[in-house]
């Protein structure tokens, strides 16, 4: 919460010491600086995002289902989860070093599983990546709207869940 309303810049790692109710100097036990500080919050997010995505993912069940229930589980961990989200996906700070390889490797499963379960869907020679990359852009720019209040006022957040994750279904031929 602190990162989010004050932004990277203003983050101060004695604030979010006395926030949690430990030292200025006993939180450098824990982290390095204010990166490590914000790299262990994405990976927290990313983990969450993972366990929720897996929990979500009907292994067995028809490849329609497991897309509607990819994309919904997707939807859903944004609008519950938006301080993660954002500094997750929305936090672009000029001076935040280059999340570390190793974490970024195991942040990536989430985008994995979502090509695993659009790749029964594609025509010999698309790119499997790309589509699924341009899932993500709808998902993201979804609940990016959300989160930050620039959805149109009339539209409810649950019909535009639904739509999005029919648009996805359309987008494979799974509706």
């Amino acid at each position: 919460r602190q990162l989010i309303q004050h932004g990277y810049a203003h983050l101060s790692m004695r604030a979010v010491a006395g926030r949690v109710g430990v030292t200025a100097t006993s939180i450098y036990l824990h982290f390095e600086n204010k990166d490590a500080l914000v790299h262990a919050l994405i990976e927290e997010g990313m983990e969450r995002l993972a366990t929720a995505l897996e929990s979500a993912d009907a292994t067995g069940a028809p490849p329609s289902e497991r897309l509607s229930r990819l994309c919904r589980t997707y939807l859903e961990f944004g609008a519950a989860n938006p301080e993660y989200y954002e500094v997750m996906f929305l936090l672009h700070p000029a001076k935040l070093t280059r999340y570390p390889q190793e974490k970024y490797r195991r942040a990536r499963r989430n985008i994995e599983l979502f090509a695993e379960t659009v790749r029964p869907f594609l025509r010999p020679g698309e790119d499997v990546r790309l589509v699924t990359h341009a899932l993500w852009c709808l998902l993201h720019g979804a609940v990016s709207l959300r989160l930050s209040g620039r959805m149109d006022a009339h539209l409810e957040a649950e019909r535009m869940n639904d739509e999005a994750v029919a648009r996805a279904l359309r987008m494979f031929g799974a509706a």
